[in-house]
């Protein structure tokens, strides 16, 4: 089944290549009237670390910027080009919290979309769990305002902005 809404065609009608009118190819695609370029806009990769220290609390982070800004976020975010899933969420949780990552283990995904400069970015939201050093303590960095762990039976889904991230949360707190 399709689904249309904030579908990214929206916002594109020329070519990349040559600058000629888009025309829809197939429900995932356009192609271009003047050169034949078939364009899929398929959705960006991006990653959420699930942090649980040996007090089994949660690593969670307050949203320093929009979307969602002053919410609770989990450390992540996009995959940087020529690099794994593995390698992005261990850069994001360095970047974002100071913490090296030193095992991923893969749960689940979710697809989700993320408002970026105006523009509505189609995601896969890959949730690794991550372990960090004993003792680890984390110092708020980049696009988060404050760390904090949060005792698992405390966690509230409902308290996080973004929607991947609330349900993933969920999901985490049912099992």
């Amino acid at each position: 089944m399709e689904r249309t809404e904030n579908h990214p065609f929206a916002s594109f009608h020329y070519c990349p290549r040559c600058g000629a009118r888009f025309v829809r190819h197939n429900e995932k695609a356009y192609h271009c009237e003047g050169c034949g370029f078939v364009y899929y806009f398929n959705p960006s990769a991006a990653t959420v670390a699930v942090i649980v220290n040996e007090r089994n609390e949660l690593l969670v982070c307050v949203r320093a910027k929009e979307p969602a800004k002053g919410t609770l976020d989990l450390p992540g975010g996009f995959c940087d080009m020529h690099e794994s899933a593995e390698e992005g969420v261990a850069r994001e949780v360095l970047e974002e919290t100071g913490m090296r990552v030193t095992e991923t283990k893969y749960l689940f995904s979710l697809p989700n979309t993320y408002l970026y400069s105006g523009f509505v970015v189609h995601t896969i939201d890959a949730f690794f769990l991550c372990s960090v050093p004993q003792g680890a303590m984390p110092v708020p960095h980049d696009d988060v305002a404050e760390c904090r762990w949060v005792p698992m039976n405390e966690v509230n889904p409902e308290e996080f902005g973004l929607d991947s991230v609330r349900r993933g949360v969920g999901r985490i707190i049912d099992n």
